[in-house]
């Protein structure tokens, strides 16, 4: 028999997103089994597969000792390095700047270094991320942009701020912006795209159409033409709605694709400007909160911006619309 109390990071999860987490070699279909027999319990009485933890609670665990997970003495995470370009940081939350070239998590080329891994790295040196004292939590992201793009990316310190930030996101209570450099000249400065994606997985692309399909999402890219130069456009961008590739392959779409990007672009023109990354960068991020931001509600109203992006300077002044 073993307990665990659930901490702070733990709590207002429900009881099977948590033991999925805090259990990963225990079968699902077992865990219901331990929950259903009473070999899994809540402060000592028998609870159901919803139940919603709270700080202070006690699980008591009746299940074989293989099932609990030796905690490691040299996790993964420090083989990243600590470089991180933050932008801002608190108790709860950090804006990172993200370069093009860095995965934010950990995909099949995986080598140990990731933005997500650098975080926990940094903060585990810190003394605020100790994963012994963690039964479920781990410093995450709040928003995840492409390998080869950069921008502004958030990271939540504890299970609250998720929580709060996540919704926050879903509710479009954070505003980001975009800016890109578009080949060509684009007629209208400013407006509104509407139009049909849909995903791909298999090629990992996805497909612009007029009318929809039966697997087509809608997709809203609003734009700003900022500065013009050599059949090059400066433009920022604001997704009204956030779809996968939604900006690479919308430009693309009406004839405007941008510059340096392999996958939807004009590879001729690409190797003649020698862009090894799209240029494409998350640059501002607003918190205009509507309804109540809980611990983060000081964050209301505060606007954050990258301190450089690396493509603008192919612009100058007198290119200004």
């Amino acid at each position: 028999m073993r307990q665990i109390e659930i901490g702070e990071n733990d709590s207002g999860q429900r009881l099977d997103k948590f033991l999925t987490k805090k259990f990963r070699n225990m079968p699902q279909s077992l865990m219901y089994k331990y929950i259903r027999t009473k070999y899994i319990k809540l402060n000592g009485k028998r609870c159901e597969i919803s139940s919603r933890l709270k700080k202070g609670d006690v699980l008591t665990l009746y299940i074989k000792d293989e099932f609990f997970e030796t905690v490691q003495d040299e996790y993964d995470f420090i083989k990243a390095p600590i470089k991180l370009d933050i932008i801002y940081e608190d108790e709860n939350i950090m804006l990172l700047n993200k370069k093009p070239g860095l995965l934010v998590h950990p995909d099949e080329t995986y080598h140990f270094d990731s933005l997500i891994a650098r975080i926990q790295h940094y903060l585990y040196d810190k003394g605020e991320y100790d994963p012994k004292k963690e039964n479920s939590f781990a410093p995450a992201l709040v928003n995840r942009i492409d390998r080869n793009t950069g921008g502004i990316v958030i990271a939540a310190k504890n299970a609250e701020t998720l929580r709060i930030m996540n919704q926050k996101l879903k509710d479009r209570e954070v505003e980001k912006l975009y800016l890109c450099i578009a080949v060509g000249i684009l007629k209208k400065k400013e407006g509104i795209l509407v139009d049909y994606l849909e995903k791909n997985e298999k090629q990992n692309r996805v497909y612009i159409s007029k009318k929809p399909t039966e697997n087509s999402k809608t997709i809203k890219t609003k734009y700003k033409v900022l500065a013009e130069k050599n059949n090059f456009s400066l433009v920022e961008v604001d997704l009204l709605t956030g779809r996968t590739h939604q900006i690479r392959a919308h430009f693309a779409y009406i004839g405007h694709p941008l510059l340096g990007d392999g996958k939807y672009g004009k590879n001729d023109i690409n190797r003649k400007m020698g862009y090894k990354y799209q240029a494409l960068y998350s640059y501002k991020l607003t918190f205009r909160f509507t309804t109540d931001g809980g611990i983060l509600q000081y964050l209301n109203g505060k606007s954050f911006t990258a301190p450089e992006v690396w493509f603008t300077s192919y612009f100058d002044k007198k290119d200004r619309i």
